[in-house]
């Protein structure tokens, strides 16, 4: 009974979300209460939310503090020199956003938190993807899959949880699993040079007027943090722009016109926008203005410095995540804006964030606290487990590798390697299927696990991208299982799994 009501539930939300009946806060508090009284236990409702509430507080702890930090960080100008490059190797070619979108998001990913890949690729991208008129969930759905290949990281959490519930050395999972992980994103790369291609032949190459050659459109743009005011003065290009575009569904022959883009006194006017809803002129780009009130040249230094020591330290584990990021939040606050009242106004430019963030984490604890409480989540495993053909016992390292794709993204990570795996690891053992096998195995879903709407990150994502949840999973989804499908495939091809 508890296993179907798991599944009906899971599948409850995701429907009601997809067709926008729906917001994912709603659907994650109000959905689990209900299925949890259909459970017969209503009564303990109170418990199970209080118990995920205490779980998740840390993460939203970190998410909070990371979205102040980070905030600041871009409002100071820290990631200006990455965008400029990025900028400059996109040019005004959608293909070359999309596929610098990938990019920019598997580099970042080397910290190993997908908020602040997150945050830093949705800044930097979003302001070219509304100049270009492209689709905004081929950005998330870009950035989210590339994160999850660089998720595996060792310092990521997949591979380090993998390690620990089966008593083995991270070092040991993760190097073998280097080449089919390489593999992946190269997948994602191929991937994004597909989708740039089609969102290419949709909207057309902006063109500037006066350059016969398409390539030798620059865009030259960096975005003001969130919430930061453009501030007049220098504009990409104070001349008119025509891009040529087709709707959302590939239908071609209309034409829009965006011009002016951007005029010398810094305003800009709305090119179509990417998911086919009207364009909103305070979404429009910012141009590259180097006197904006928020820039702090002269501590760039000690800004890029504070920044790698806090990731150093999250790398190393001096103290945890969210205590790194409350006192990081905390001085670069202090030392880029000493007077009171601009530190209030950074906090406040970035409170809708925090909000919206904080908010979706505990929403999603009532989630996971009646998943876990009522014990849905071990019945569903259980279940899932026993229903493996006695015959498939010699192939657990394949059969681990299919159901870490639907399991970490109706699951969270810690449910999936302290609750699953050890299971699976002992049935492949039975068989003679070596524990790093069935380890390395487990990973090839991160890529799909990403996008799933129990990982608080996914919210950090669609919410600065303005785009819909619902449209992000039917987007990414396929996507992202193709891309896990992949890196399985190669670890097979390799002999690593």
């Amino acid at each position: 009974m508890l296993t179907f009501l798991g599944f009906a539930m899971i599948a409850t939300f995701l429907v009601l979300i997809m067709m926008k009946k729906m917001s994912p806060i709603a659907a994650l508090v109000l959905i689990p209460a209900l299925f949890c009284v259909f459970a017969g236990k209503g009564s303990h409702l109170g418990d199970y939310v209080i118990e995920g509430v205490g779980k998740l507080a840390p993460t939203a702890a970190m998410l909070m503090f990371a979205i102040v930090y980070f905030g600041v960080m871009i409002d100071v100008g820290l990631f200006d020199p990455i965008v400029r490059g990025i900028l400059r190797f996109c040019k005004a070619d959608p293909m070359r956003v999309v596929v610098g979108t990938a990019v920019l998001a598997a580099i970042v990913s080397l910290d190993g938190d997908g908020s602040t890949t997150f945050m830093i690729t949705v800044s930097a991208m979003y302001p070219l993807y509304k100049r270009l008129g492209l689709s905004l969930v081929v950005m998330t759905g870009v950035a989210a899959t590339a994160n999850g290949v660089m998720n595996t990281l060792p310092w990521g959490g997949p591979t380090a949880r993998a390690a620990t519930a089966l008593k083995l050395d991270a070092a040991d999972i993760f190097v073998p699993m280097i080449p089919a992980l390489a593999v992946g994103l190269l997948f994602v790369f191929v991937l994004a040079y597909v989708l740039g291609v089609k969102e290419r032949r949709r909207v057309g190459t902006l063109v500037l007027p006066g350059q016969a050659d398409p390539e030798a459109a620059e865009a030259e743009l960096v975005p003001a943090g969130p919430g930061t005011a453009a501030a007049p003065g220098t504009a990409a290009a104070a001349t008119d722009v025509a891009v040529t575009s087709t709707s959302v569904n590939g239908s071609a022959g209309s034409t829009a016109s965006a011009g002016p883009v951007a005029s010398a006194a810094g305003s800009a006017a709305s090119a179509p926008h990417g998911n086919g809803s009207a364009p909103a002129p305070e979404d429009g780009f910012q141009g590259l203005d180097p006197d904006r009130p928020t820039l702090r040249p002269r501590l760039y230094w000690f800004n890029a410095g504070l920044t790698v020591a806090l990731l150093t330290a999250m790398i190393m584990e001096l103290l945890p995540i969210p205590v790194l990021f409350l006192l990081g939040a905390a001085l670069a606050l202090t030392v880029n804006f000493p007077h009171m009242p601009d530190q209030k106004a950074r906090i406040a430019a970035h409170a809708d964030n925090v909000l919206n963030v904080a908010g979706m984490v505990f929403a999603a604890a009532v989630f996971t606290g009646v998943l876990t409480g009522t014990g849905m989540v071990k019945h569903m495993a259980d279940w899932l487990v026993g229903a493996i053909p006695e015959g498939m016992g010699p192939h657990m390292a394949l059969v681990t590798g299919l159901l870490s794709l639907p399991l970490t993204y109706f699951m969270s990570n810690d449910g999936f390697y302290f609750g699953v795996l050890p299971v699976l690891a002992e049935a492949g053992a039975a068989h003679g299927v070596s524990p790093l096998e069935i380890a390395r195995a487990s990973l090839v879903g991160q890529a799909l696990h990403m996008s799933s709407p129990l990982v608080p990150a996914v919210y950090v994502l669609v919410g600065m991208a303005k785009v819909e949840f619902g449209d992000h999973t039917r987007f990414t989804v396929k996507w992202a299982a193709l891309t896990s499908l992949v890196v399985l495939a190669a670890g097979m091809l390799f002999g690593i799994i």
